[in-house]
């Protein structure tokens, strides 16, 4: 039965095209987009190419701006501090285009102010921090990528970190005598001199995938040190240079009142998941549209003989109607498998090198998350056509069962890419393009909620999860109601 029905769809002329034909589309489409994708940016050399994005310890693309008023520390040791108040500011968008409409006084979500512990002052190195935040409260974070919340409280709140070897455990306390631990990292490979102090930055105001300028200024007094006894040095790290190479664009600063310092920075610690590059999945934002095609080819290849009435006297007179549903299944679900692979292993490797040899700045990928990206669409292709088949099984009706599909599946990726109702690819099959996102979602970043933003609300294998559900609970069904259907 199942060499019947892949002779049956290979010697069907229309079928194949069509598959063809999806692959084209999505290929084509993509290229043409990474072909025609120009980021620039202005440095201090002007406008030109943006630069690589800066790199973390294990690779991911960070930010690492803020302003650090530190002392070396030399083997063990700890700081403690109270941040009594932490204040901000940010540019709203502009009422009237090209108008700067001034800054207005708040605090961003993450902006963050508290004690830290690096490797050194350079950009990406390996660092710890435990910090106050504008809205979550007090949280332990360590290169970039790892975030542990403490109390959800707000200012005040007094601070302590602490270092011995390679271990920097970060606590909190309401009054400066009772200690909570908020967390404990080790990082490896720790040198024995170390800079350690107090920071302050901002993530910029997101609006619409561009971040406006934010700084905050946070209040540090009952300032302790053990193990570092120096004078305090002040650097803005990764400050910005104006297009005259010398000023810097939105500095920072630090003012002494007594025994406080009130410490002003603007940027963030972070993973740079908006501002790191452009995406692998980026290539397939034409996938939706090629995925129109193979929905048809899976209905059709189910109802292509109902224009006779020939398919229901099939499953009527076949002894066991579910070995056909499955063989029709498996014949159209590893036909789109293939398909979906051949698109992805073309336009995902060919559009990252068009986008390079244009000079944009790329998400960097792991093996493993390209592999995944590559392998996922095809899982994601084949459960969308298994899907649809089953649909197809159950109205009986192609135009009927193509529209359900599409509605399904294209529908929730196309409304979420504009921003709108993100919230269906949770429970929706649209779910599975989850599985192609190449720039992990983190908890302590704020993003768009857009995928153009690079939004998925549910990880990846999670998301390809809930399409194979959909696809193996639409062909169960069918299977059930004709199975029904066969006389005794």
């Amino acid at each position: 039965m199942l060499r019947a029905e892949w002779t049956r769809f290979r010697t069907g002329r229309g079928w194949v095209l069509l598959m063809v034909a999806s692959v084209l589309v999505t290929v084509s489409l993509g290229l043409l987009i990474a072909g025609g994708a120009r980021s620039t940016c202005v440095t201090g050399k002007g406008e030109g190419p943006c630069p690589a994005p800066l790199l973390g310890p294990d690779g991911t693309a960070v930010n690492d701006k803020y302003y650090f008023v530190h002392q070396p520390l030399k083997g063990d040791g700890s700081i403690t501090a109270r941040v009594s108040d932490m204040t901000g500011q940010f540019r709203p968008p502009d009422a009237i285009p090209g108008v700067h409409p001034g800054y207005e006084e708040g605090v961003m979500p993450w902006a963050k102010a508290g004690l830290l512990v690096r490797q050194s002052l350079k950009q990406g190195t390996p660092y710890a921090a435990v910090m106050i935040t504008g809205r979550h409260g007090v949280r332990m974070q360590h290169n970039f990528t790892h975030d542990v919340a403490g109390g959800p409280v707000q200012t005040p709140r007094w601070l302590r970190l602490t270092r011995s070897g390679d271990t920097l455990t970060g606590y909190e306390s309401g009054d400066g005598k009772t200690w909570t631990e908020v967390g404990t990292v080790k990082l490896t490979g720790l040198p024995e001199t170390v800079q350690i102090g107090l920071f302050a930055t901002s993530p910029g105001a997101l609006r619409e995938m561009a971040s406006r300028f934010a700084q905050a200024t946070a209040t540090f007094d009952q300032i302790k040190l053990q193990g570092a006894n120096g004078s305090w040095r002040h650097d803005d790290v990764g400050v910005v240079m104006k297009p005259d190479g010398r000023t810097p664009h939105h500095p920072g600063r630090v003012v002494e009142s007594g025994d406080q310092l009130l410490v002003t920075g603007g940027g963030d610690i972070g993973p740079a998941t908006v501002t790191g590059g452009l995406r692998a999945d980026f290539t397939l934002i034409g996938g939706a549209v090629g995925l129109i095609l193979v929905l048809v080819v899976a209905v059709t290849f189910f109802t292509a003989e109902d224009r006779r009435g020939q398919i229901r006297t099939s499953l009527l007179a076949e002894p066991h109607p579910a070995r056909l549903l499955a063989a029709k299944a498996m014949v159209v679900g590893a036909v789109a498998f293939v398909a979906g692979l051949a698109t992805s292993g073309i336009v995902v490797p060919a559009g990252l090198a068009l986008l390079h040899a244009n000079q944009n700045p790329i998400q960097p990928i792991t093996l493993g998350t390209g592999l995944r990206v590559i392998v996922g669409y095809a899982a994601l292709t084949a459960a969308a056509a298994v899907l649809a088949l089953g649909l197809a099984g159950l109205v009986m009706r192609g135009v009927v069962a193509i529209g359900l599909a599409i509605a399904l599946v294209v529908v929730p990726y196309l409304l979420a890419t504009a921003g709108l109702v993100p919230w269906l690819l949770m429970i929706t099959p649209a779910a599975g393009f989850a599985i192609t996102q190449s720039v992990p979602t983190f908890a302590h970043v704020d993003v768009d909620h857009s995928l153009l933003g690079g939004y998925y609300p549910l990880p990846p294998w999670a998301g390809l999860a809930v399409t194979c559900g959909y696809a193996a609970l639409a062909l169960g069904v069918a299977i059930a109601v004709h199975r029904r259907k066969v006389p005794c």
